[in-house]
């Protein structure tokens, strides 16, 4: 007999939120919900690649076969993690004068969520979908918001993911990555050494750009004035 997680054509149901959920008469050893907790303490205090089925169940107590009844991965964890943290956030309705304050809005808090816990911002690289409750609401208000200014169709897809990409990739960056003071002298000094090359990056101090807040806010600045443009000229 089939598995009753796969589809019909024999593609495999990857995602946790597409799985039925086990049922069974006896209670499971542990709750959902303490799992997602430890979870999230072990992502946010040792990173992805620390997480493991063993580590977890160390953090709980039980033995790592207690975690199955609920999952089937880690990147089961992971989805269920994502998803708990956009929870952490009030999903807010359309209440501004105008629909770029909204789109601020919803962005900024999504970008603060991620900056909070760093191994996020990473996780929609991955090849499954982010589909979990609290963040399809979040998605629900930002397409909302930009259906309501007047995007529809393509037009709407298109805007979607422009800014979905600019908060993620912003995110992303900033928590992944590293250097030093002194990697910025050198690497600095070595642009400089090659301005003929490298005229623009040597001139402006490209490896000392760090100014997270400021490019992210003109970045949507810039994204937000390219769409009012388009709305402007469908008018």
């Amino acid at each position: 007999m089939a598995d009753k997680r796969e589809r019909r054509d024999g593609g495999e149901l990857r995602s946790v939120w597409l799985r039925p959920r086990r049922t069974s008469k006896e209670e499971p050893p542990l709750s959902l919900a303490r799992i997602v907790v430890a979870v999230i303490a072990v992502l946010d205090e040792e990173g992805i690649e620390r997480l493991t089925m063993r580590r977890l169940a160390e953090r709980l107590g039980v033995m790592a076969p207690s975690l199955y009844w609920h999952v089937d991965t880690k990147d089961d964890l992971i989805d269920l993690a994502v998803d708990a943290i956009f929870g952490e956030q009030s999903p807010r309705g359309q209440g501004s004068l105008h629909w770029r304050e909204d789109v601020i809005a919803v962005l900024s808090a999504w970008r603060a969520t991620l900056l909070r816990h760093p191994w996020a911002a990473a996780v929609p690289a991955r090849r499954r979908p982010a589909i979990g409750p609290n963040f399809l609401a979040q998605m629900e208000i930002l397409q909302a918001t930009l259906a309501s200014a007047g995007f529809t169709g393509v037009r709407l897809s298109a805007a979607t993911w422009a800014l979905y990409n600019h908060v993620m990739g912003s995110a992303s960056t900033e928590s992944a990555l590293q250097i030093t003071d002194e990697e910025r002298r050198v690497g600095q000094e070595l642009l400089r050494a090659h301005r003929d090359r490298y005229p623009t990056l040597a001139a402006q101090g490209y490896l000392y750009d760090d100014d997270w807040d400021g490019s992210f806010t003109t970045g949507l600045t810039y994204l937000l004035d390219g769409l009012q443009a388009q709305l402007d000229r469908t008018a």
